[in-house]
C-alpha cells in the first residue's frame, strides 16, 4: 500500500470509530456484565478473549517477519511493546478469568475483523511506511519517545492492576458480579477501561504517528460509551448510593 492509499485508509477508520462512538450511546455491546443473547451464539468466555486477541499479536507478527526494518532498533521497540500488550491479553489474561461467562459470536467477529484492521494499521506504518529516518536510535531519546513511554506502562499497570481488582471479586466457579472498590475504582466505575486509553494515548505519542493516534481515538470511541453503560448498569443492580460519586471512567472528570 502506498502511503496516499493509506491515508484514505486511516481517514475511513477514524470516520468509523465516530459511528461507532455515536452508535455505542444507543445499543450495547453485549458481553461481559451487558451479556446480551441478540448478538447470536457464544462461546466460552476465555476462547473468546483468546481468539479475538490473538489475532492482532499475529498479524503485527506477520508484518515485522516480512518487513527489511525488523533489525532495526527503534521499529522493534515499537513492535515489542505493542506485542507485550497483546501476549498479556491474548494468551495470559482469558486464562485467568474466573467463572463460566460466555461471549456473543457477534462480538467475537467484530473484535478480530478490529483486530485484523488495527495490527495492519499499525504495522504498515512502523514497518513499511514510516519514512526511512524517521525512527532512529536518536528517537528514543525524544521527549515523545519518553512521555509517550511513561504513559504507555502507566496505562498497562492501571489496566492489569483494574482486570486484577474485578477477578478478584470472584471465588472460583461464581458468575455473578460486584461493584468494584479497590484501586481507581475509588474513582471511577471503568478503571480498566481507563488505563487502556491511557496505554494507547502513550502508544500514539511514543511512535508520533497518525496510526497510533487513530488507534487511541478507536479506543476512546469504543470504551467511553461502553463505560458509560456499565456505570447505568451498577447504578441499576446496586443503587445510586452504593455507586455513589465515582465518575463514568475519567476520575474526577466524566
Amino acid at each position: 500500500m502506498n502511503i496516499e492509499t493509506f491515508d484514505i485508509f486511516l481517514a475511513g477508520m477514524a470516520v468509523s470509530a465516530l459511528v461507532i462512538f455515536i452508535a455505542l450511546y444507543f445499543v450495547d455491546a453485549g458481553y461481559g456484565i451487558l451479556f446480551d443473547r441478540k448478538w447470536g451464539p457464544s462461546v466460552p468466555n476465555k476462547a473468546g478473549w483468546c481468539l479475538m486477541e490473538a489475532v492482532v499479536f499475529v498479524v503485527m507478527l506477520l508484518l515485522w517477519l516480512g518487513s527489511p526494518r525488523k533489525r532495526e532498533l527503534v521499529p522493534l521497540v515499537f513492535f515489542l511493546f505493542f506485542q507485550l500488550h497483546y501476549f498479556q491479553r491474548a494468551f495470559i489474561y482469558p486464562f485467568l478469568i474466573k467463572g463460566k461467562s460466555r461471549m456473543p459470536l457477534g462480538i467475537l467477529l467484530m473484535a478480530v475483523v478490529f483486530n485484523v484492521l488495527n495490527g495492519y494499521m499499525q504495522g504498515e506504518w512502523i514497518f513499511y511506511l514510516a519514512p526511512a529516518g524517521l525512527y532512529t536510535p536518536a528517537w528514543l531519546g525524544t521527549p515523545q519517545f519518553i512521555c509517550g513511554t511513561i504513559l504507555f506502562f502507566t496505562g498497562m499497570f492501571i489496566n492489569i492492576r483494574s482486570d486484577q481488582v474485578i477477578r478478584n471479586l470472584r471465588k472460583p466457579g461464581d458468575t455473578n458480579h460486584y461493584l468494584p472498590r479497590k484501586g481507581l475504582y475509588k474513582y471511577v466505575t471503568s478503571a480498566n477501561y481507563f488505563g487502556e486509553i491511557v496505554e494507547w494515548c502513550g502508544f500514539a505519542v511514543l511512535t508520533w504517528s497518525w496510526s497510533g493516534a487513530v488507534f487511541a481515538w478507536w479506543t476512546f470511541a469504543n470504551l467511553m460509551p461502553r463505560a458509560n453503560a456499565i456505570y447505568r448498569k451498577y447504578r441499576e443492580t446496586f443503587g445510586a448510593e452504593q455507586v455513589g460519586n465515582r465518575k463514568r471512567i475519567f476520575p474526577f472528570i466524566y
